[in-house]
């Protein structure tokens, strides 16, 4: 679980493959005359950490620091008013797709630090927010990025399981990280693997993720998530131009290998070009044009395209009630630095509020809050 090398003048811990701990070489070797290494990368000053799939800023987020995990969409909780809870432990992403909504991925342009929530922190603030919503919740791991980087993804969907509201535990994800171990570890507690898969040729896959998209691979554990018990749900992104041909192949390949035991096997996504995402060159289907080609593969293929929440058991309940409100007005600390370039992070009445300013992690700003749709908190300078 910890490797340690040298690389640049640094020493270097990578911690559970993912959290890279970097403290220059001279300092090292003065400290480690008299602290442990597990002291030195606790509380060693002259130290950066990092992510180490994306080489950002890497911020651990816990109960300790103080910092909520509602109010904000790259981490945490949200509840979008329905008995789905998504939950974020992470940021980041392995791959590079070219119609990613929030331009993930090492070679982002907009993305400038990571995030990573301890597991028991999340568990807990999950608990007090599946309570609320009451029985019958879904507990949906998802992100801006790929869930499966998070350490503690076993942990995690295990004591999401127990929390006695939740009666499903899903997952978003490339598929690209899992292994037959990490599925045999999932089971039994994972109800739904949603899985992207957007193209079954390698010269359009690699196109669209953006990488050496390892086909093969992701296609055999495919199947073993359809074998095992947990449900698979097939959800490429349909984008125009690109993978056309690919949508009714995955189809067939879906159906064949006994994909949607309990849930619809496939969701086919339409493409939607994103402001802060990366848009492609291509003619973008309108939605009815969308979803009249659904209702054609339909009728052609004899499965159910054109889907509702209804179909995962998602219904409306009441949102987790809202401390603040558009328009208010609020003197806040900034506490974190946001993902985006001047984006700070506030607490606000125990809540994320995220701002654009170029002051200082630690100073104050006074802020007019502009947005709070889905618990989703974003302000204004005053």
């Amino acid at each position: 679980m910890l490797r340690e090398f040298e690389e640049g003048g640094e020493k270097v811990f990578l911690i559970r493959n993912l959290i890279e701990v970097r403290i220059p070489k001279r300092t090292y070797d003065k400290l480690i005359r008299k602290y442990s290494k597990e002291y030195i990368i606790s509380f060693a000053e002259e130290k950066v950490v990092l992510n180490h799939v994306t080489k950002r800023p890497l911020y651990f987020i816990t109960k300790e620091s103080g910092i909520p995990l509602l109010g904000y969409n790259a981490f945490g909780l949200i509840d979008r008013g329905t008995n789905l809870i998504q939950v974020r432990p992470i940021t980041g992403c392995n791959l590079n797709c070219i119609f990613c909504s929030v331009d993930e991925g090492r070679f982002s342009r907009t993305r400038l630090v990571d995030y990573i929530v301890d597991p028991d922190y999340l568990l807990e603030e999950f608990r007090r927010v599946a309570e609320f919503k009451g029985k019958g919740v879904e507990a949906h791991i998802d992100g801006q990025g790929e869930p499966t980087l998070y350490p503690y993804l076993v942990d995690l969907v295990r004591g999401l399981k127990e929390v006695r509201e939740v009666e499903i535990v899903s997952m978003q994800t490339n598929g690209v990280l899992l292994s037959e171990n990490i599925v045999d570890n999932l089971e039994g507690n994972m109800d739904r693997v949603n899985l992207s898969i957007s193209a079954l040729t390698q010269d359009v896959a690699n196109k669209l993720y953006g990488v050496r998209y390892p086909l093969k691979k992701v296609l055999s554990i495919a199947e073993y998530i359809a074998n095992s018990k947990i449900d698979l749900h097939i959800a490429p992104v349909w984008l125009p131009g690109y993978n056309d041909d690919e949508i009714p192949k995955i189809i067939e390949w879906a159906l064949e290998i006994g994909a949607g035991k309990r849930f619809p096997p496939l969701g086919i996504q339409k493409y939607i070009p994103h402001k802060h995402g990366r848009r492609p060159k291509v003619k973008v289907m309108t939605f009815k044009e969308f979803y009249d080609k659904l209702r054609e593969l339909e009728e052609e293929y004899g499965v159910k395209l054109v889907l509702s929440p209804e179909d995962f058991g998602i219904e409306k309940r009441p949102r987790i009630p809202q401390p603040i409100r558009k328009g208010e007005i609020y003197n806040a600390r900034i506490v974190l630095p946001g993902r985006m370039k001047g984006e700070r992070l506030c607490i606000v009445k125990d809540r994320l509020v995220s701002v654009l300013t170029d002051k200082d992690v630690g100073e104050f700003v006074k802020i007019k809050i502009t947005r709070e749709k889905d618990g989703i908190f974003s302000g204004v300078l005053l």
